[in-house]
């Protein structure tokens, strides 16, 4: 086992807390597990820890932090020397929160706030929410467009190669899949630190914003709840940017769509994809295979590859 388990939680900000909320719990259908001051504490029904998302009341909009669980208390300060030797941005140990115990937190060379934990707390669900299985975190709900579990997110970065060392150093993560340009540089990574396909992404920034966040997502059991959520999503007024369609990298199918504050969030649903292989090379994708759109030949809408949180300065 790596150092590094999975990802563990993401805190979002945002500049409309009240109807962010509402999306998230309502609309998107997570669950509250806590309210405490200027932070919403969600999860999906099926997530193991108290939270997957901290949803906090801010200025701006964008990521306040990436959070990782460790393997093992030994493994977290293993991994916080390693990082404080590498010469990466360090904000060093924090408390903790609601949802978990003592973490390191450092910087990606964008900006981006990392931290990684190991002490957790698990979800506590109450007499009403208590599952009949008791290997699920909670009881199913038809609330929403109601995922299962927190999958993974996507950040801007100015050099995707600078990210991917970055992330290899750090997390021990692999490349599954990638961007290469024709110009030489690297417009995408999706990484991993398991077997999943990927819990992270990183796309090259095409405006002049700072550790921008892209969109973040969670997954659904099949696609037949991404089509339920559209109707969801449409009757509330959300604003649906693209999908649901399939992506050709990652095989995913998805919903794109803003949270009132303009966060985009997605709804994914990625089958029964895993990467098993020990050697298991990336998949390289070139420009112009790209530039035929999704897997299905929907071309990608230009909002996508500018639009991301905080709003970035409008370019020249």
């Amino acid at each position: 086992m790596s150092d590094v388990a999975h990802l563990g939680h993401v805190e979002v900000y945002t500049d409309q807390f009240e109807a962010s909320l509402d999306f998230f719990t309502r609309v998107y259908g997570l669950k509250l597990s806590l309210l405490d001051g200027d932070s919403a504490y969600l999860r999906a029904w099926d997530d193991y820890e108290f939270h997957s998302l901290k949803l906090t009341k801010h200025h701006t909009t964008g990521v306040g932090h990436i959070a990782y669980r460790t393997s093992s208390a030994e493994a977290l300060e293993r991994r916080a020397k390693l990082i404080e030797e590498a010469g990466y941005p360090v904000r060093g140990w924090v408390e903790g929160d609601a949802g978990h115990g003592r973490a390191f937190r450092f910087e990606d060379p964008f900006g981006h706030v990392f931290e990684l934990y190991y002490d957790t707390r698990r979800a506590e669900p109450g007499p009403d929410d208590t599952p009949a299985l008791k290997n699920m975190a909670s009881r199913f709900h038809a609330q929403g467009a109601c995922p299962r579990r927190l999958d993974h997110l996507n950040l801007l970065a100015e050099d995707v190669s600078v990210f991917r060392t970055f992330m290899e150093t750090c997390f021990g993560s692999k490349v599954t899949e990638m961007i290469q340009l024709d110009n030489g540089r690297i417009g995408g990574c999706w990484f991993t630190v398991n077997n999943k396909t990927y819990d992270l992404a990183c796309t090259e920034e095409h405006g002049r914003g700072k550790a921008r966040l892209h969109h973040l997502t969670y997954a659904t059991d099949q696609r037949e709840d991404i089509l339920r959520a559209a109707d969801i999503f449409l009757e509330n007024g959300v604003h649906i940017e693209t999908g649901p369609h399939k992506h050709a990298i990652q095989g995913t199918f998805f919903l794109y769509v803003w949270e009132p504050a303009g966060n985009r969030v997605e709804l994914a649903n990625a089958g029964a994809r895993l990467i098993l292989a020990p050697d298991h090379e990336p998949v390289v994708w070139t420009e112009a295979e790209r530039k035929k759109g999704q897997a299905w030949g929907l071309k990608t809408i230009e909002t996508f590859h500018t639009h991301g949180t905080p709003p970035a300065p409008t370019q020249e």
